[in-house]
């Protein structure tokens, strides 16, 4: 006989469970962060181990995050069979699997065996990530929703600033700038013999990482962790979803999980082209590694802000705005600035420190984007933070098409994508969250 899952009201948490309940899916974030941002550096090193074209390196996000839109909702479905508990053990597992995979791609130093063991990864974080985030929205007041998805955004940049710079002292070592100048002046049988020692360095680092994610995955098993209801429907809720029968019916769900494509592109495109964008400048890899972390602690102040100011002293619907419009803003400024400075000990274009402000504006958007679109699905929320988490495919197509047009123009031009991807996000703070049905009638 099939055991049926126990389940409680989020409300009805006592004060200790809700904020052990906290700091266990604040460590969920810390290792989405920390398995994500990582492939900041991956990109420009395998783009040299691998003797790969921008495109071609951009592959490593694309792999990671086209799980997002392949599985999610296979992991939607997962969810509701075993719940969020075991789901969550379940992903964590997945993702230690796509950890170990990197092992036989570093022996054999073969690329498409890499961006398999990142689309595993990928698929682990499609489990984790709808429960993780559908906790944290549902965990306490609505109106506090945005305040406590800034707090695991702090715990996801956290990570971020770490990763890029634990992998770098891992696998990268001072005398490496000269050898990857030297690496295309050497015959074939030597460059091959450079460049395999080069890849097996990620060896150690992602055989320790698996082990820890197993790990991570048997704690939340034995944790308290609840398993929340997202079935329960106030009566005006239940109300004006009774004529519902599909997902499809809720058009603010379905353009802030365009919304949420969007964002989480244009926020990897940022972070993982900055180093490519300083090297076309002229910056060694040693000295561009650390704008990736630079962005991120941009955004973790953004995030730091947010906890503070949402909800006493703002909105999450007017923080929306203003990250949006100052995007647009920030991305227009770019273009116009020009000019070496020198800036925290480095020489380099003053438009490289507009992009990592762009870091302030994105800090919150997908914090306030996440409680308009969940906001009255009730029995549907479950599936509705599967196809939100869905939306992170974005950041596995939009730096291919980043990619393509750096290879045509140049590393800058490109950086055009980001605009109509910053507009279409204003569109959705000041009026698509509003859209309850596809005649496009206003609705509070």
């Amino acid at each position: 006989m099939k055991k049926k899952i126990e389940v409680v009201n989020a409300e009805t948490l006592s004060t200790r469970n809700t904020v052990i309940s906290i700091v266990l899916i604040g460590l969920l974030f810390f290792i989405f962060g920390f398995s994500t941002w990582i492939n900041a550096i991956l990109i420009p090193y395998f783009k040299i181990a691998c003797e790969l074209n921008n495109v071609q390196s951009l592959f490593v996000a694309f792999a990671f995050y086209i799980a997002y839109l392949v599985m999610a909702i296979p992991a939607a479905f997962l969810l509701e069979k075993v719940g969020f508990k075991k789901g969550i053990m379940i992903g964590f597992w997945i993702m230690a699997l796509g950890a170990l995979i990197f092992v036989p791609a570093a022996m054999t130093r073969t690329y498409g065996i890499f961006l398999i063991g990142l689309f595993t990864i990928g698929t682990g974080l499609a489990v984790l990530q709808p429960a993780a985030n559908t906790y944290i929205t549902k965990i306490g007041s609505k109106e506090r929703a945005a305040q406590r998805m800034s707090i695991m955004g702090a715990c996801n940049k956290t990570a971020g600033i770490i990763a890029p710079l634990l992998l770098a002292a891992a696998i990268l070592r001072p005398s490496d700038t000269e050898l990857f100048k030297q690496i295309p002046l050497m015959d074939v049988e030597t460059r091959d013999a450079a460049l395999n020692e080069l890849i097996r360095r990620v060896i150690s680092p992602y055989a320790f990482m698996s082990v820890v994610l197993f790990l991570l995955g048997v704690m939340i098993r034995f944790s308290i962790l609840p398993e929340i209801d997202t079935d329960n429907e106030s009566p005006a809720v239940a109300n004006a979803n009774s004529g519902k029968t599909s997902i499809i019916q809720f058009p603010h769900l379905i353009l802030g999980a365009v919304a949420i494509f969007i964002h989480v592109g244009s926020q990897v495109v940022g972070i993982n082209t900055v180093i490519g964008y300083a090297q076309w400048q002229g910056l060694p890899l040693l000295e561009a590694k650390v704008f990736p972390s630079y962005i991120l602690s941009v955004t973790m102040f953004g995030f730091l802000l947010g906890i503070v100011l949402i909800p006493k002293f703002i909105n999450h619907l007017k923080m929306l705005r203003i990250c949006t419009t100052s995007a647009i803003l920030l991305t227009v400024v770019f273009f116009l600035v020009h000019g070496q400075v020198v800036f925290l000990g480095i020489t380099v274009d003053l438009s490289i420190w507009f992009l990592v402000l762009l870091g302030l504006s994105n800090s919150l958007m997908w914090s306030t984007i996440w409680p308009l679109a969940l906001n009255g699905l009730g029995r549907f929320t479950k599936m509705g933070g599967s196809i939100l988490i869905m939306g992170l495919c974005g950041s596995a197509i939009l730096p291919i098409i980043y990619g393509y047009f750096a290879d045509l123009f140049n590393p800058r031009l490109a950086y055009w994508v980001l605009l109509p991807c910053y507009i279409y996000l204003s569109f959705y703070a000041y009026y698509g969250y509003r859209i309850k049905n596809w005649s496009f009638r206003k609705s509070d």
